[in-house]
């Protein structure tokens, strides 16, 4: 599975969960049914207060795995880039949080997705706001840009992680923090999930391990790595939406039974760094 393969699928099937949230439907990380019913990754992450504020097609087209906003602790002032920022639910709340005197980037290489994401910002009447069109794995800001980094369950979507982190590491100014939702395996995963490009595209199979994870975060330079579980997910959970991608609920589900999690990732960039640390964030 090519990296360029990777990317025109997520962008193919993202443009197409935006299109239907634009007409009036729902998005669905798996691409298929109601909001509500996305389990196991998509339901329940924004709460009424949050939902209240923000326009209805923001809310429907809402594909995330957590929602790193409320946990990334944001401050009145900061500078924050959402990777994925798909619909703009994250940019909105994030714009929000740090006021007039800072601002929230959306970046995303679908035009479907940027198309509704300007459409919400809007409808929602905030300016603090600027959404970018291009690939998570290459940021279109210079080094040394951001405050704050988040994410909602996109970087387990790239088929080039260690490039991710390294541009991230780029662009977040000396003592800039990294605070991402993504979905994480532990333990052991079906080669079947592994090589179906539907469920990659749904949020699950390009899921890093833990351990691994972690171990990326280091190599590009981040430091104070930590990585806490939001939701776990069980299998009855998932009969709906593995058998949406063809797989045998009965069959695969004990064989992932808890070892997808949603996770809080927390990291920062040392203070006094360059953009650059070493070999791995220079490729």
């Amino acid at each position: 599975m090519s990296d360029t393969s990777i990317q025109d699928a997520v962008k193919q099937k993202y443009g197409e969960a935006a299109k239907r949230a634009a007409s009036g439907g729902t998005a669905c990380c798996a691409g298929g049914g109601e909001l509500s019913g996305c389990d196991p990754i998509t339901k329940d992450l924004y709460d009424e207060s949050e939902k209240a504020g923000l326009p209805a097609k923001a809310v429907a087209a809402s594909l995330g795995c957590g929602n790193p906003t409320a946990l990334a602790k944001l401050q009145a002032g900061e500078v924050v880039l959402d990777l994925g920022s798909g619909a703009g639910i994250d940019v909105i709340l994030s714009a929000r949080r740090v006021g007039p005197s800072g601002k929230a980037y959306g970046l995303d290489m679908t035009d479907e997705m940027l198309a509704l994401a300007r459409e919400n910002q809007k409808k929602a009447g905030v300016e603090n706001v600027e959404f970018l069109k291009g690939a998570i794995e290459n940021i279109p800001l210079p080094e040394n840009t951001v405050d704050v980094i988040i994410s909602n369950c996109v970087i387990n979507l790239s088929g080039d992680k260690d490039r991710v982190l390294a541009e991230a590491f780029r662009v977040l100014k000396p003592g800039g923090r990294l605070a991402v939702s993504d979905v994480v395996v532990r333990g052991d995963v079906p080669v079947e999930i592994r090589k179906s490009m539907e469920l990659w595209v749904g949020c699950i199979a390009g899921a890093l391990g833990e351990t691994e994870y972690q171990e990326k975060l280091a190599r590009v330079g981040f430091e104070n790595v930590e990585m806490e579980p939001t939701r776990v997910y069980k299998a009855d959970e998932a009969r709906d939406f593995l058998a949406a991608a063809g797989l045998d609920a009965n069959a695969v589900g004990p064989q992932i039974d808890g070892k997808f999690i949603s996770a809080f990732v927390r990291a920062t960039k040392p203070a006094g760094t360059s953009a650059c640390c070493g070999p791995a964030c220079c490729q």
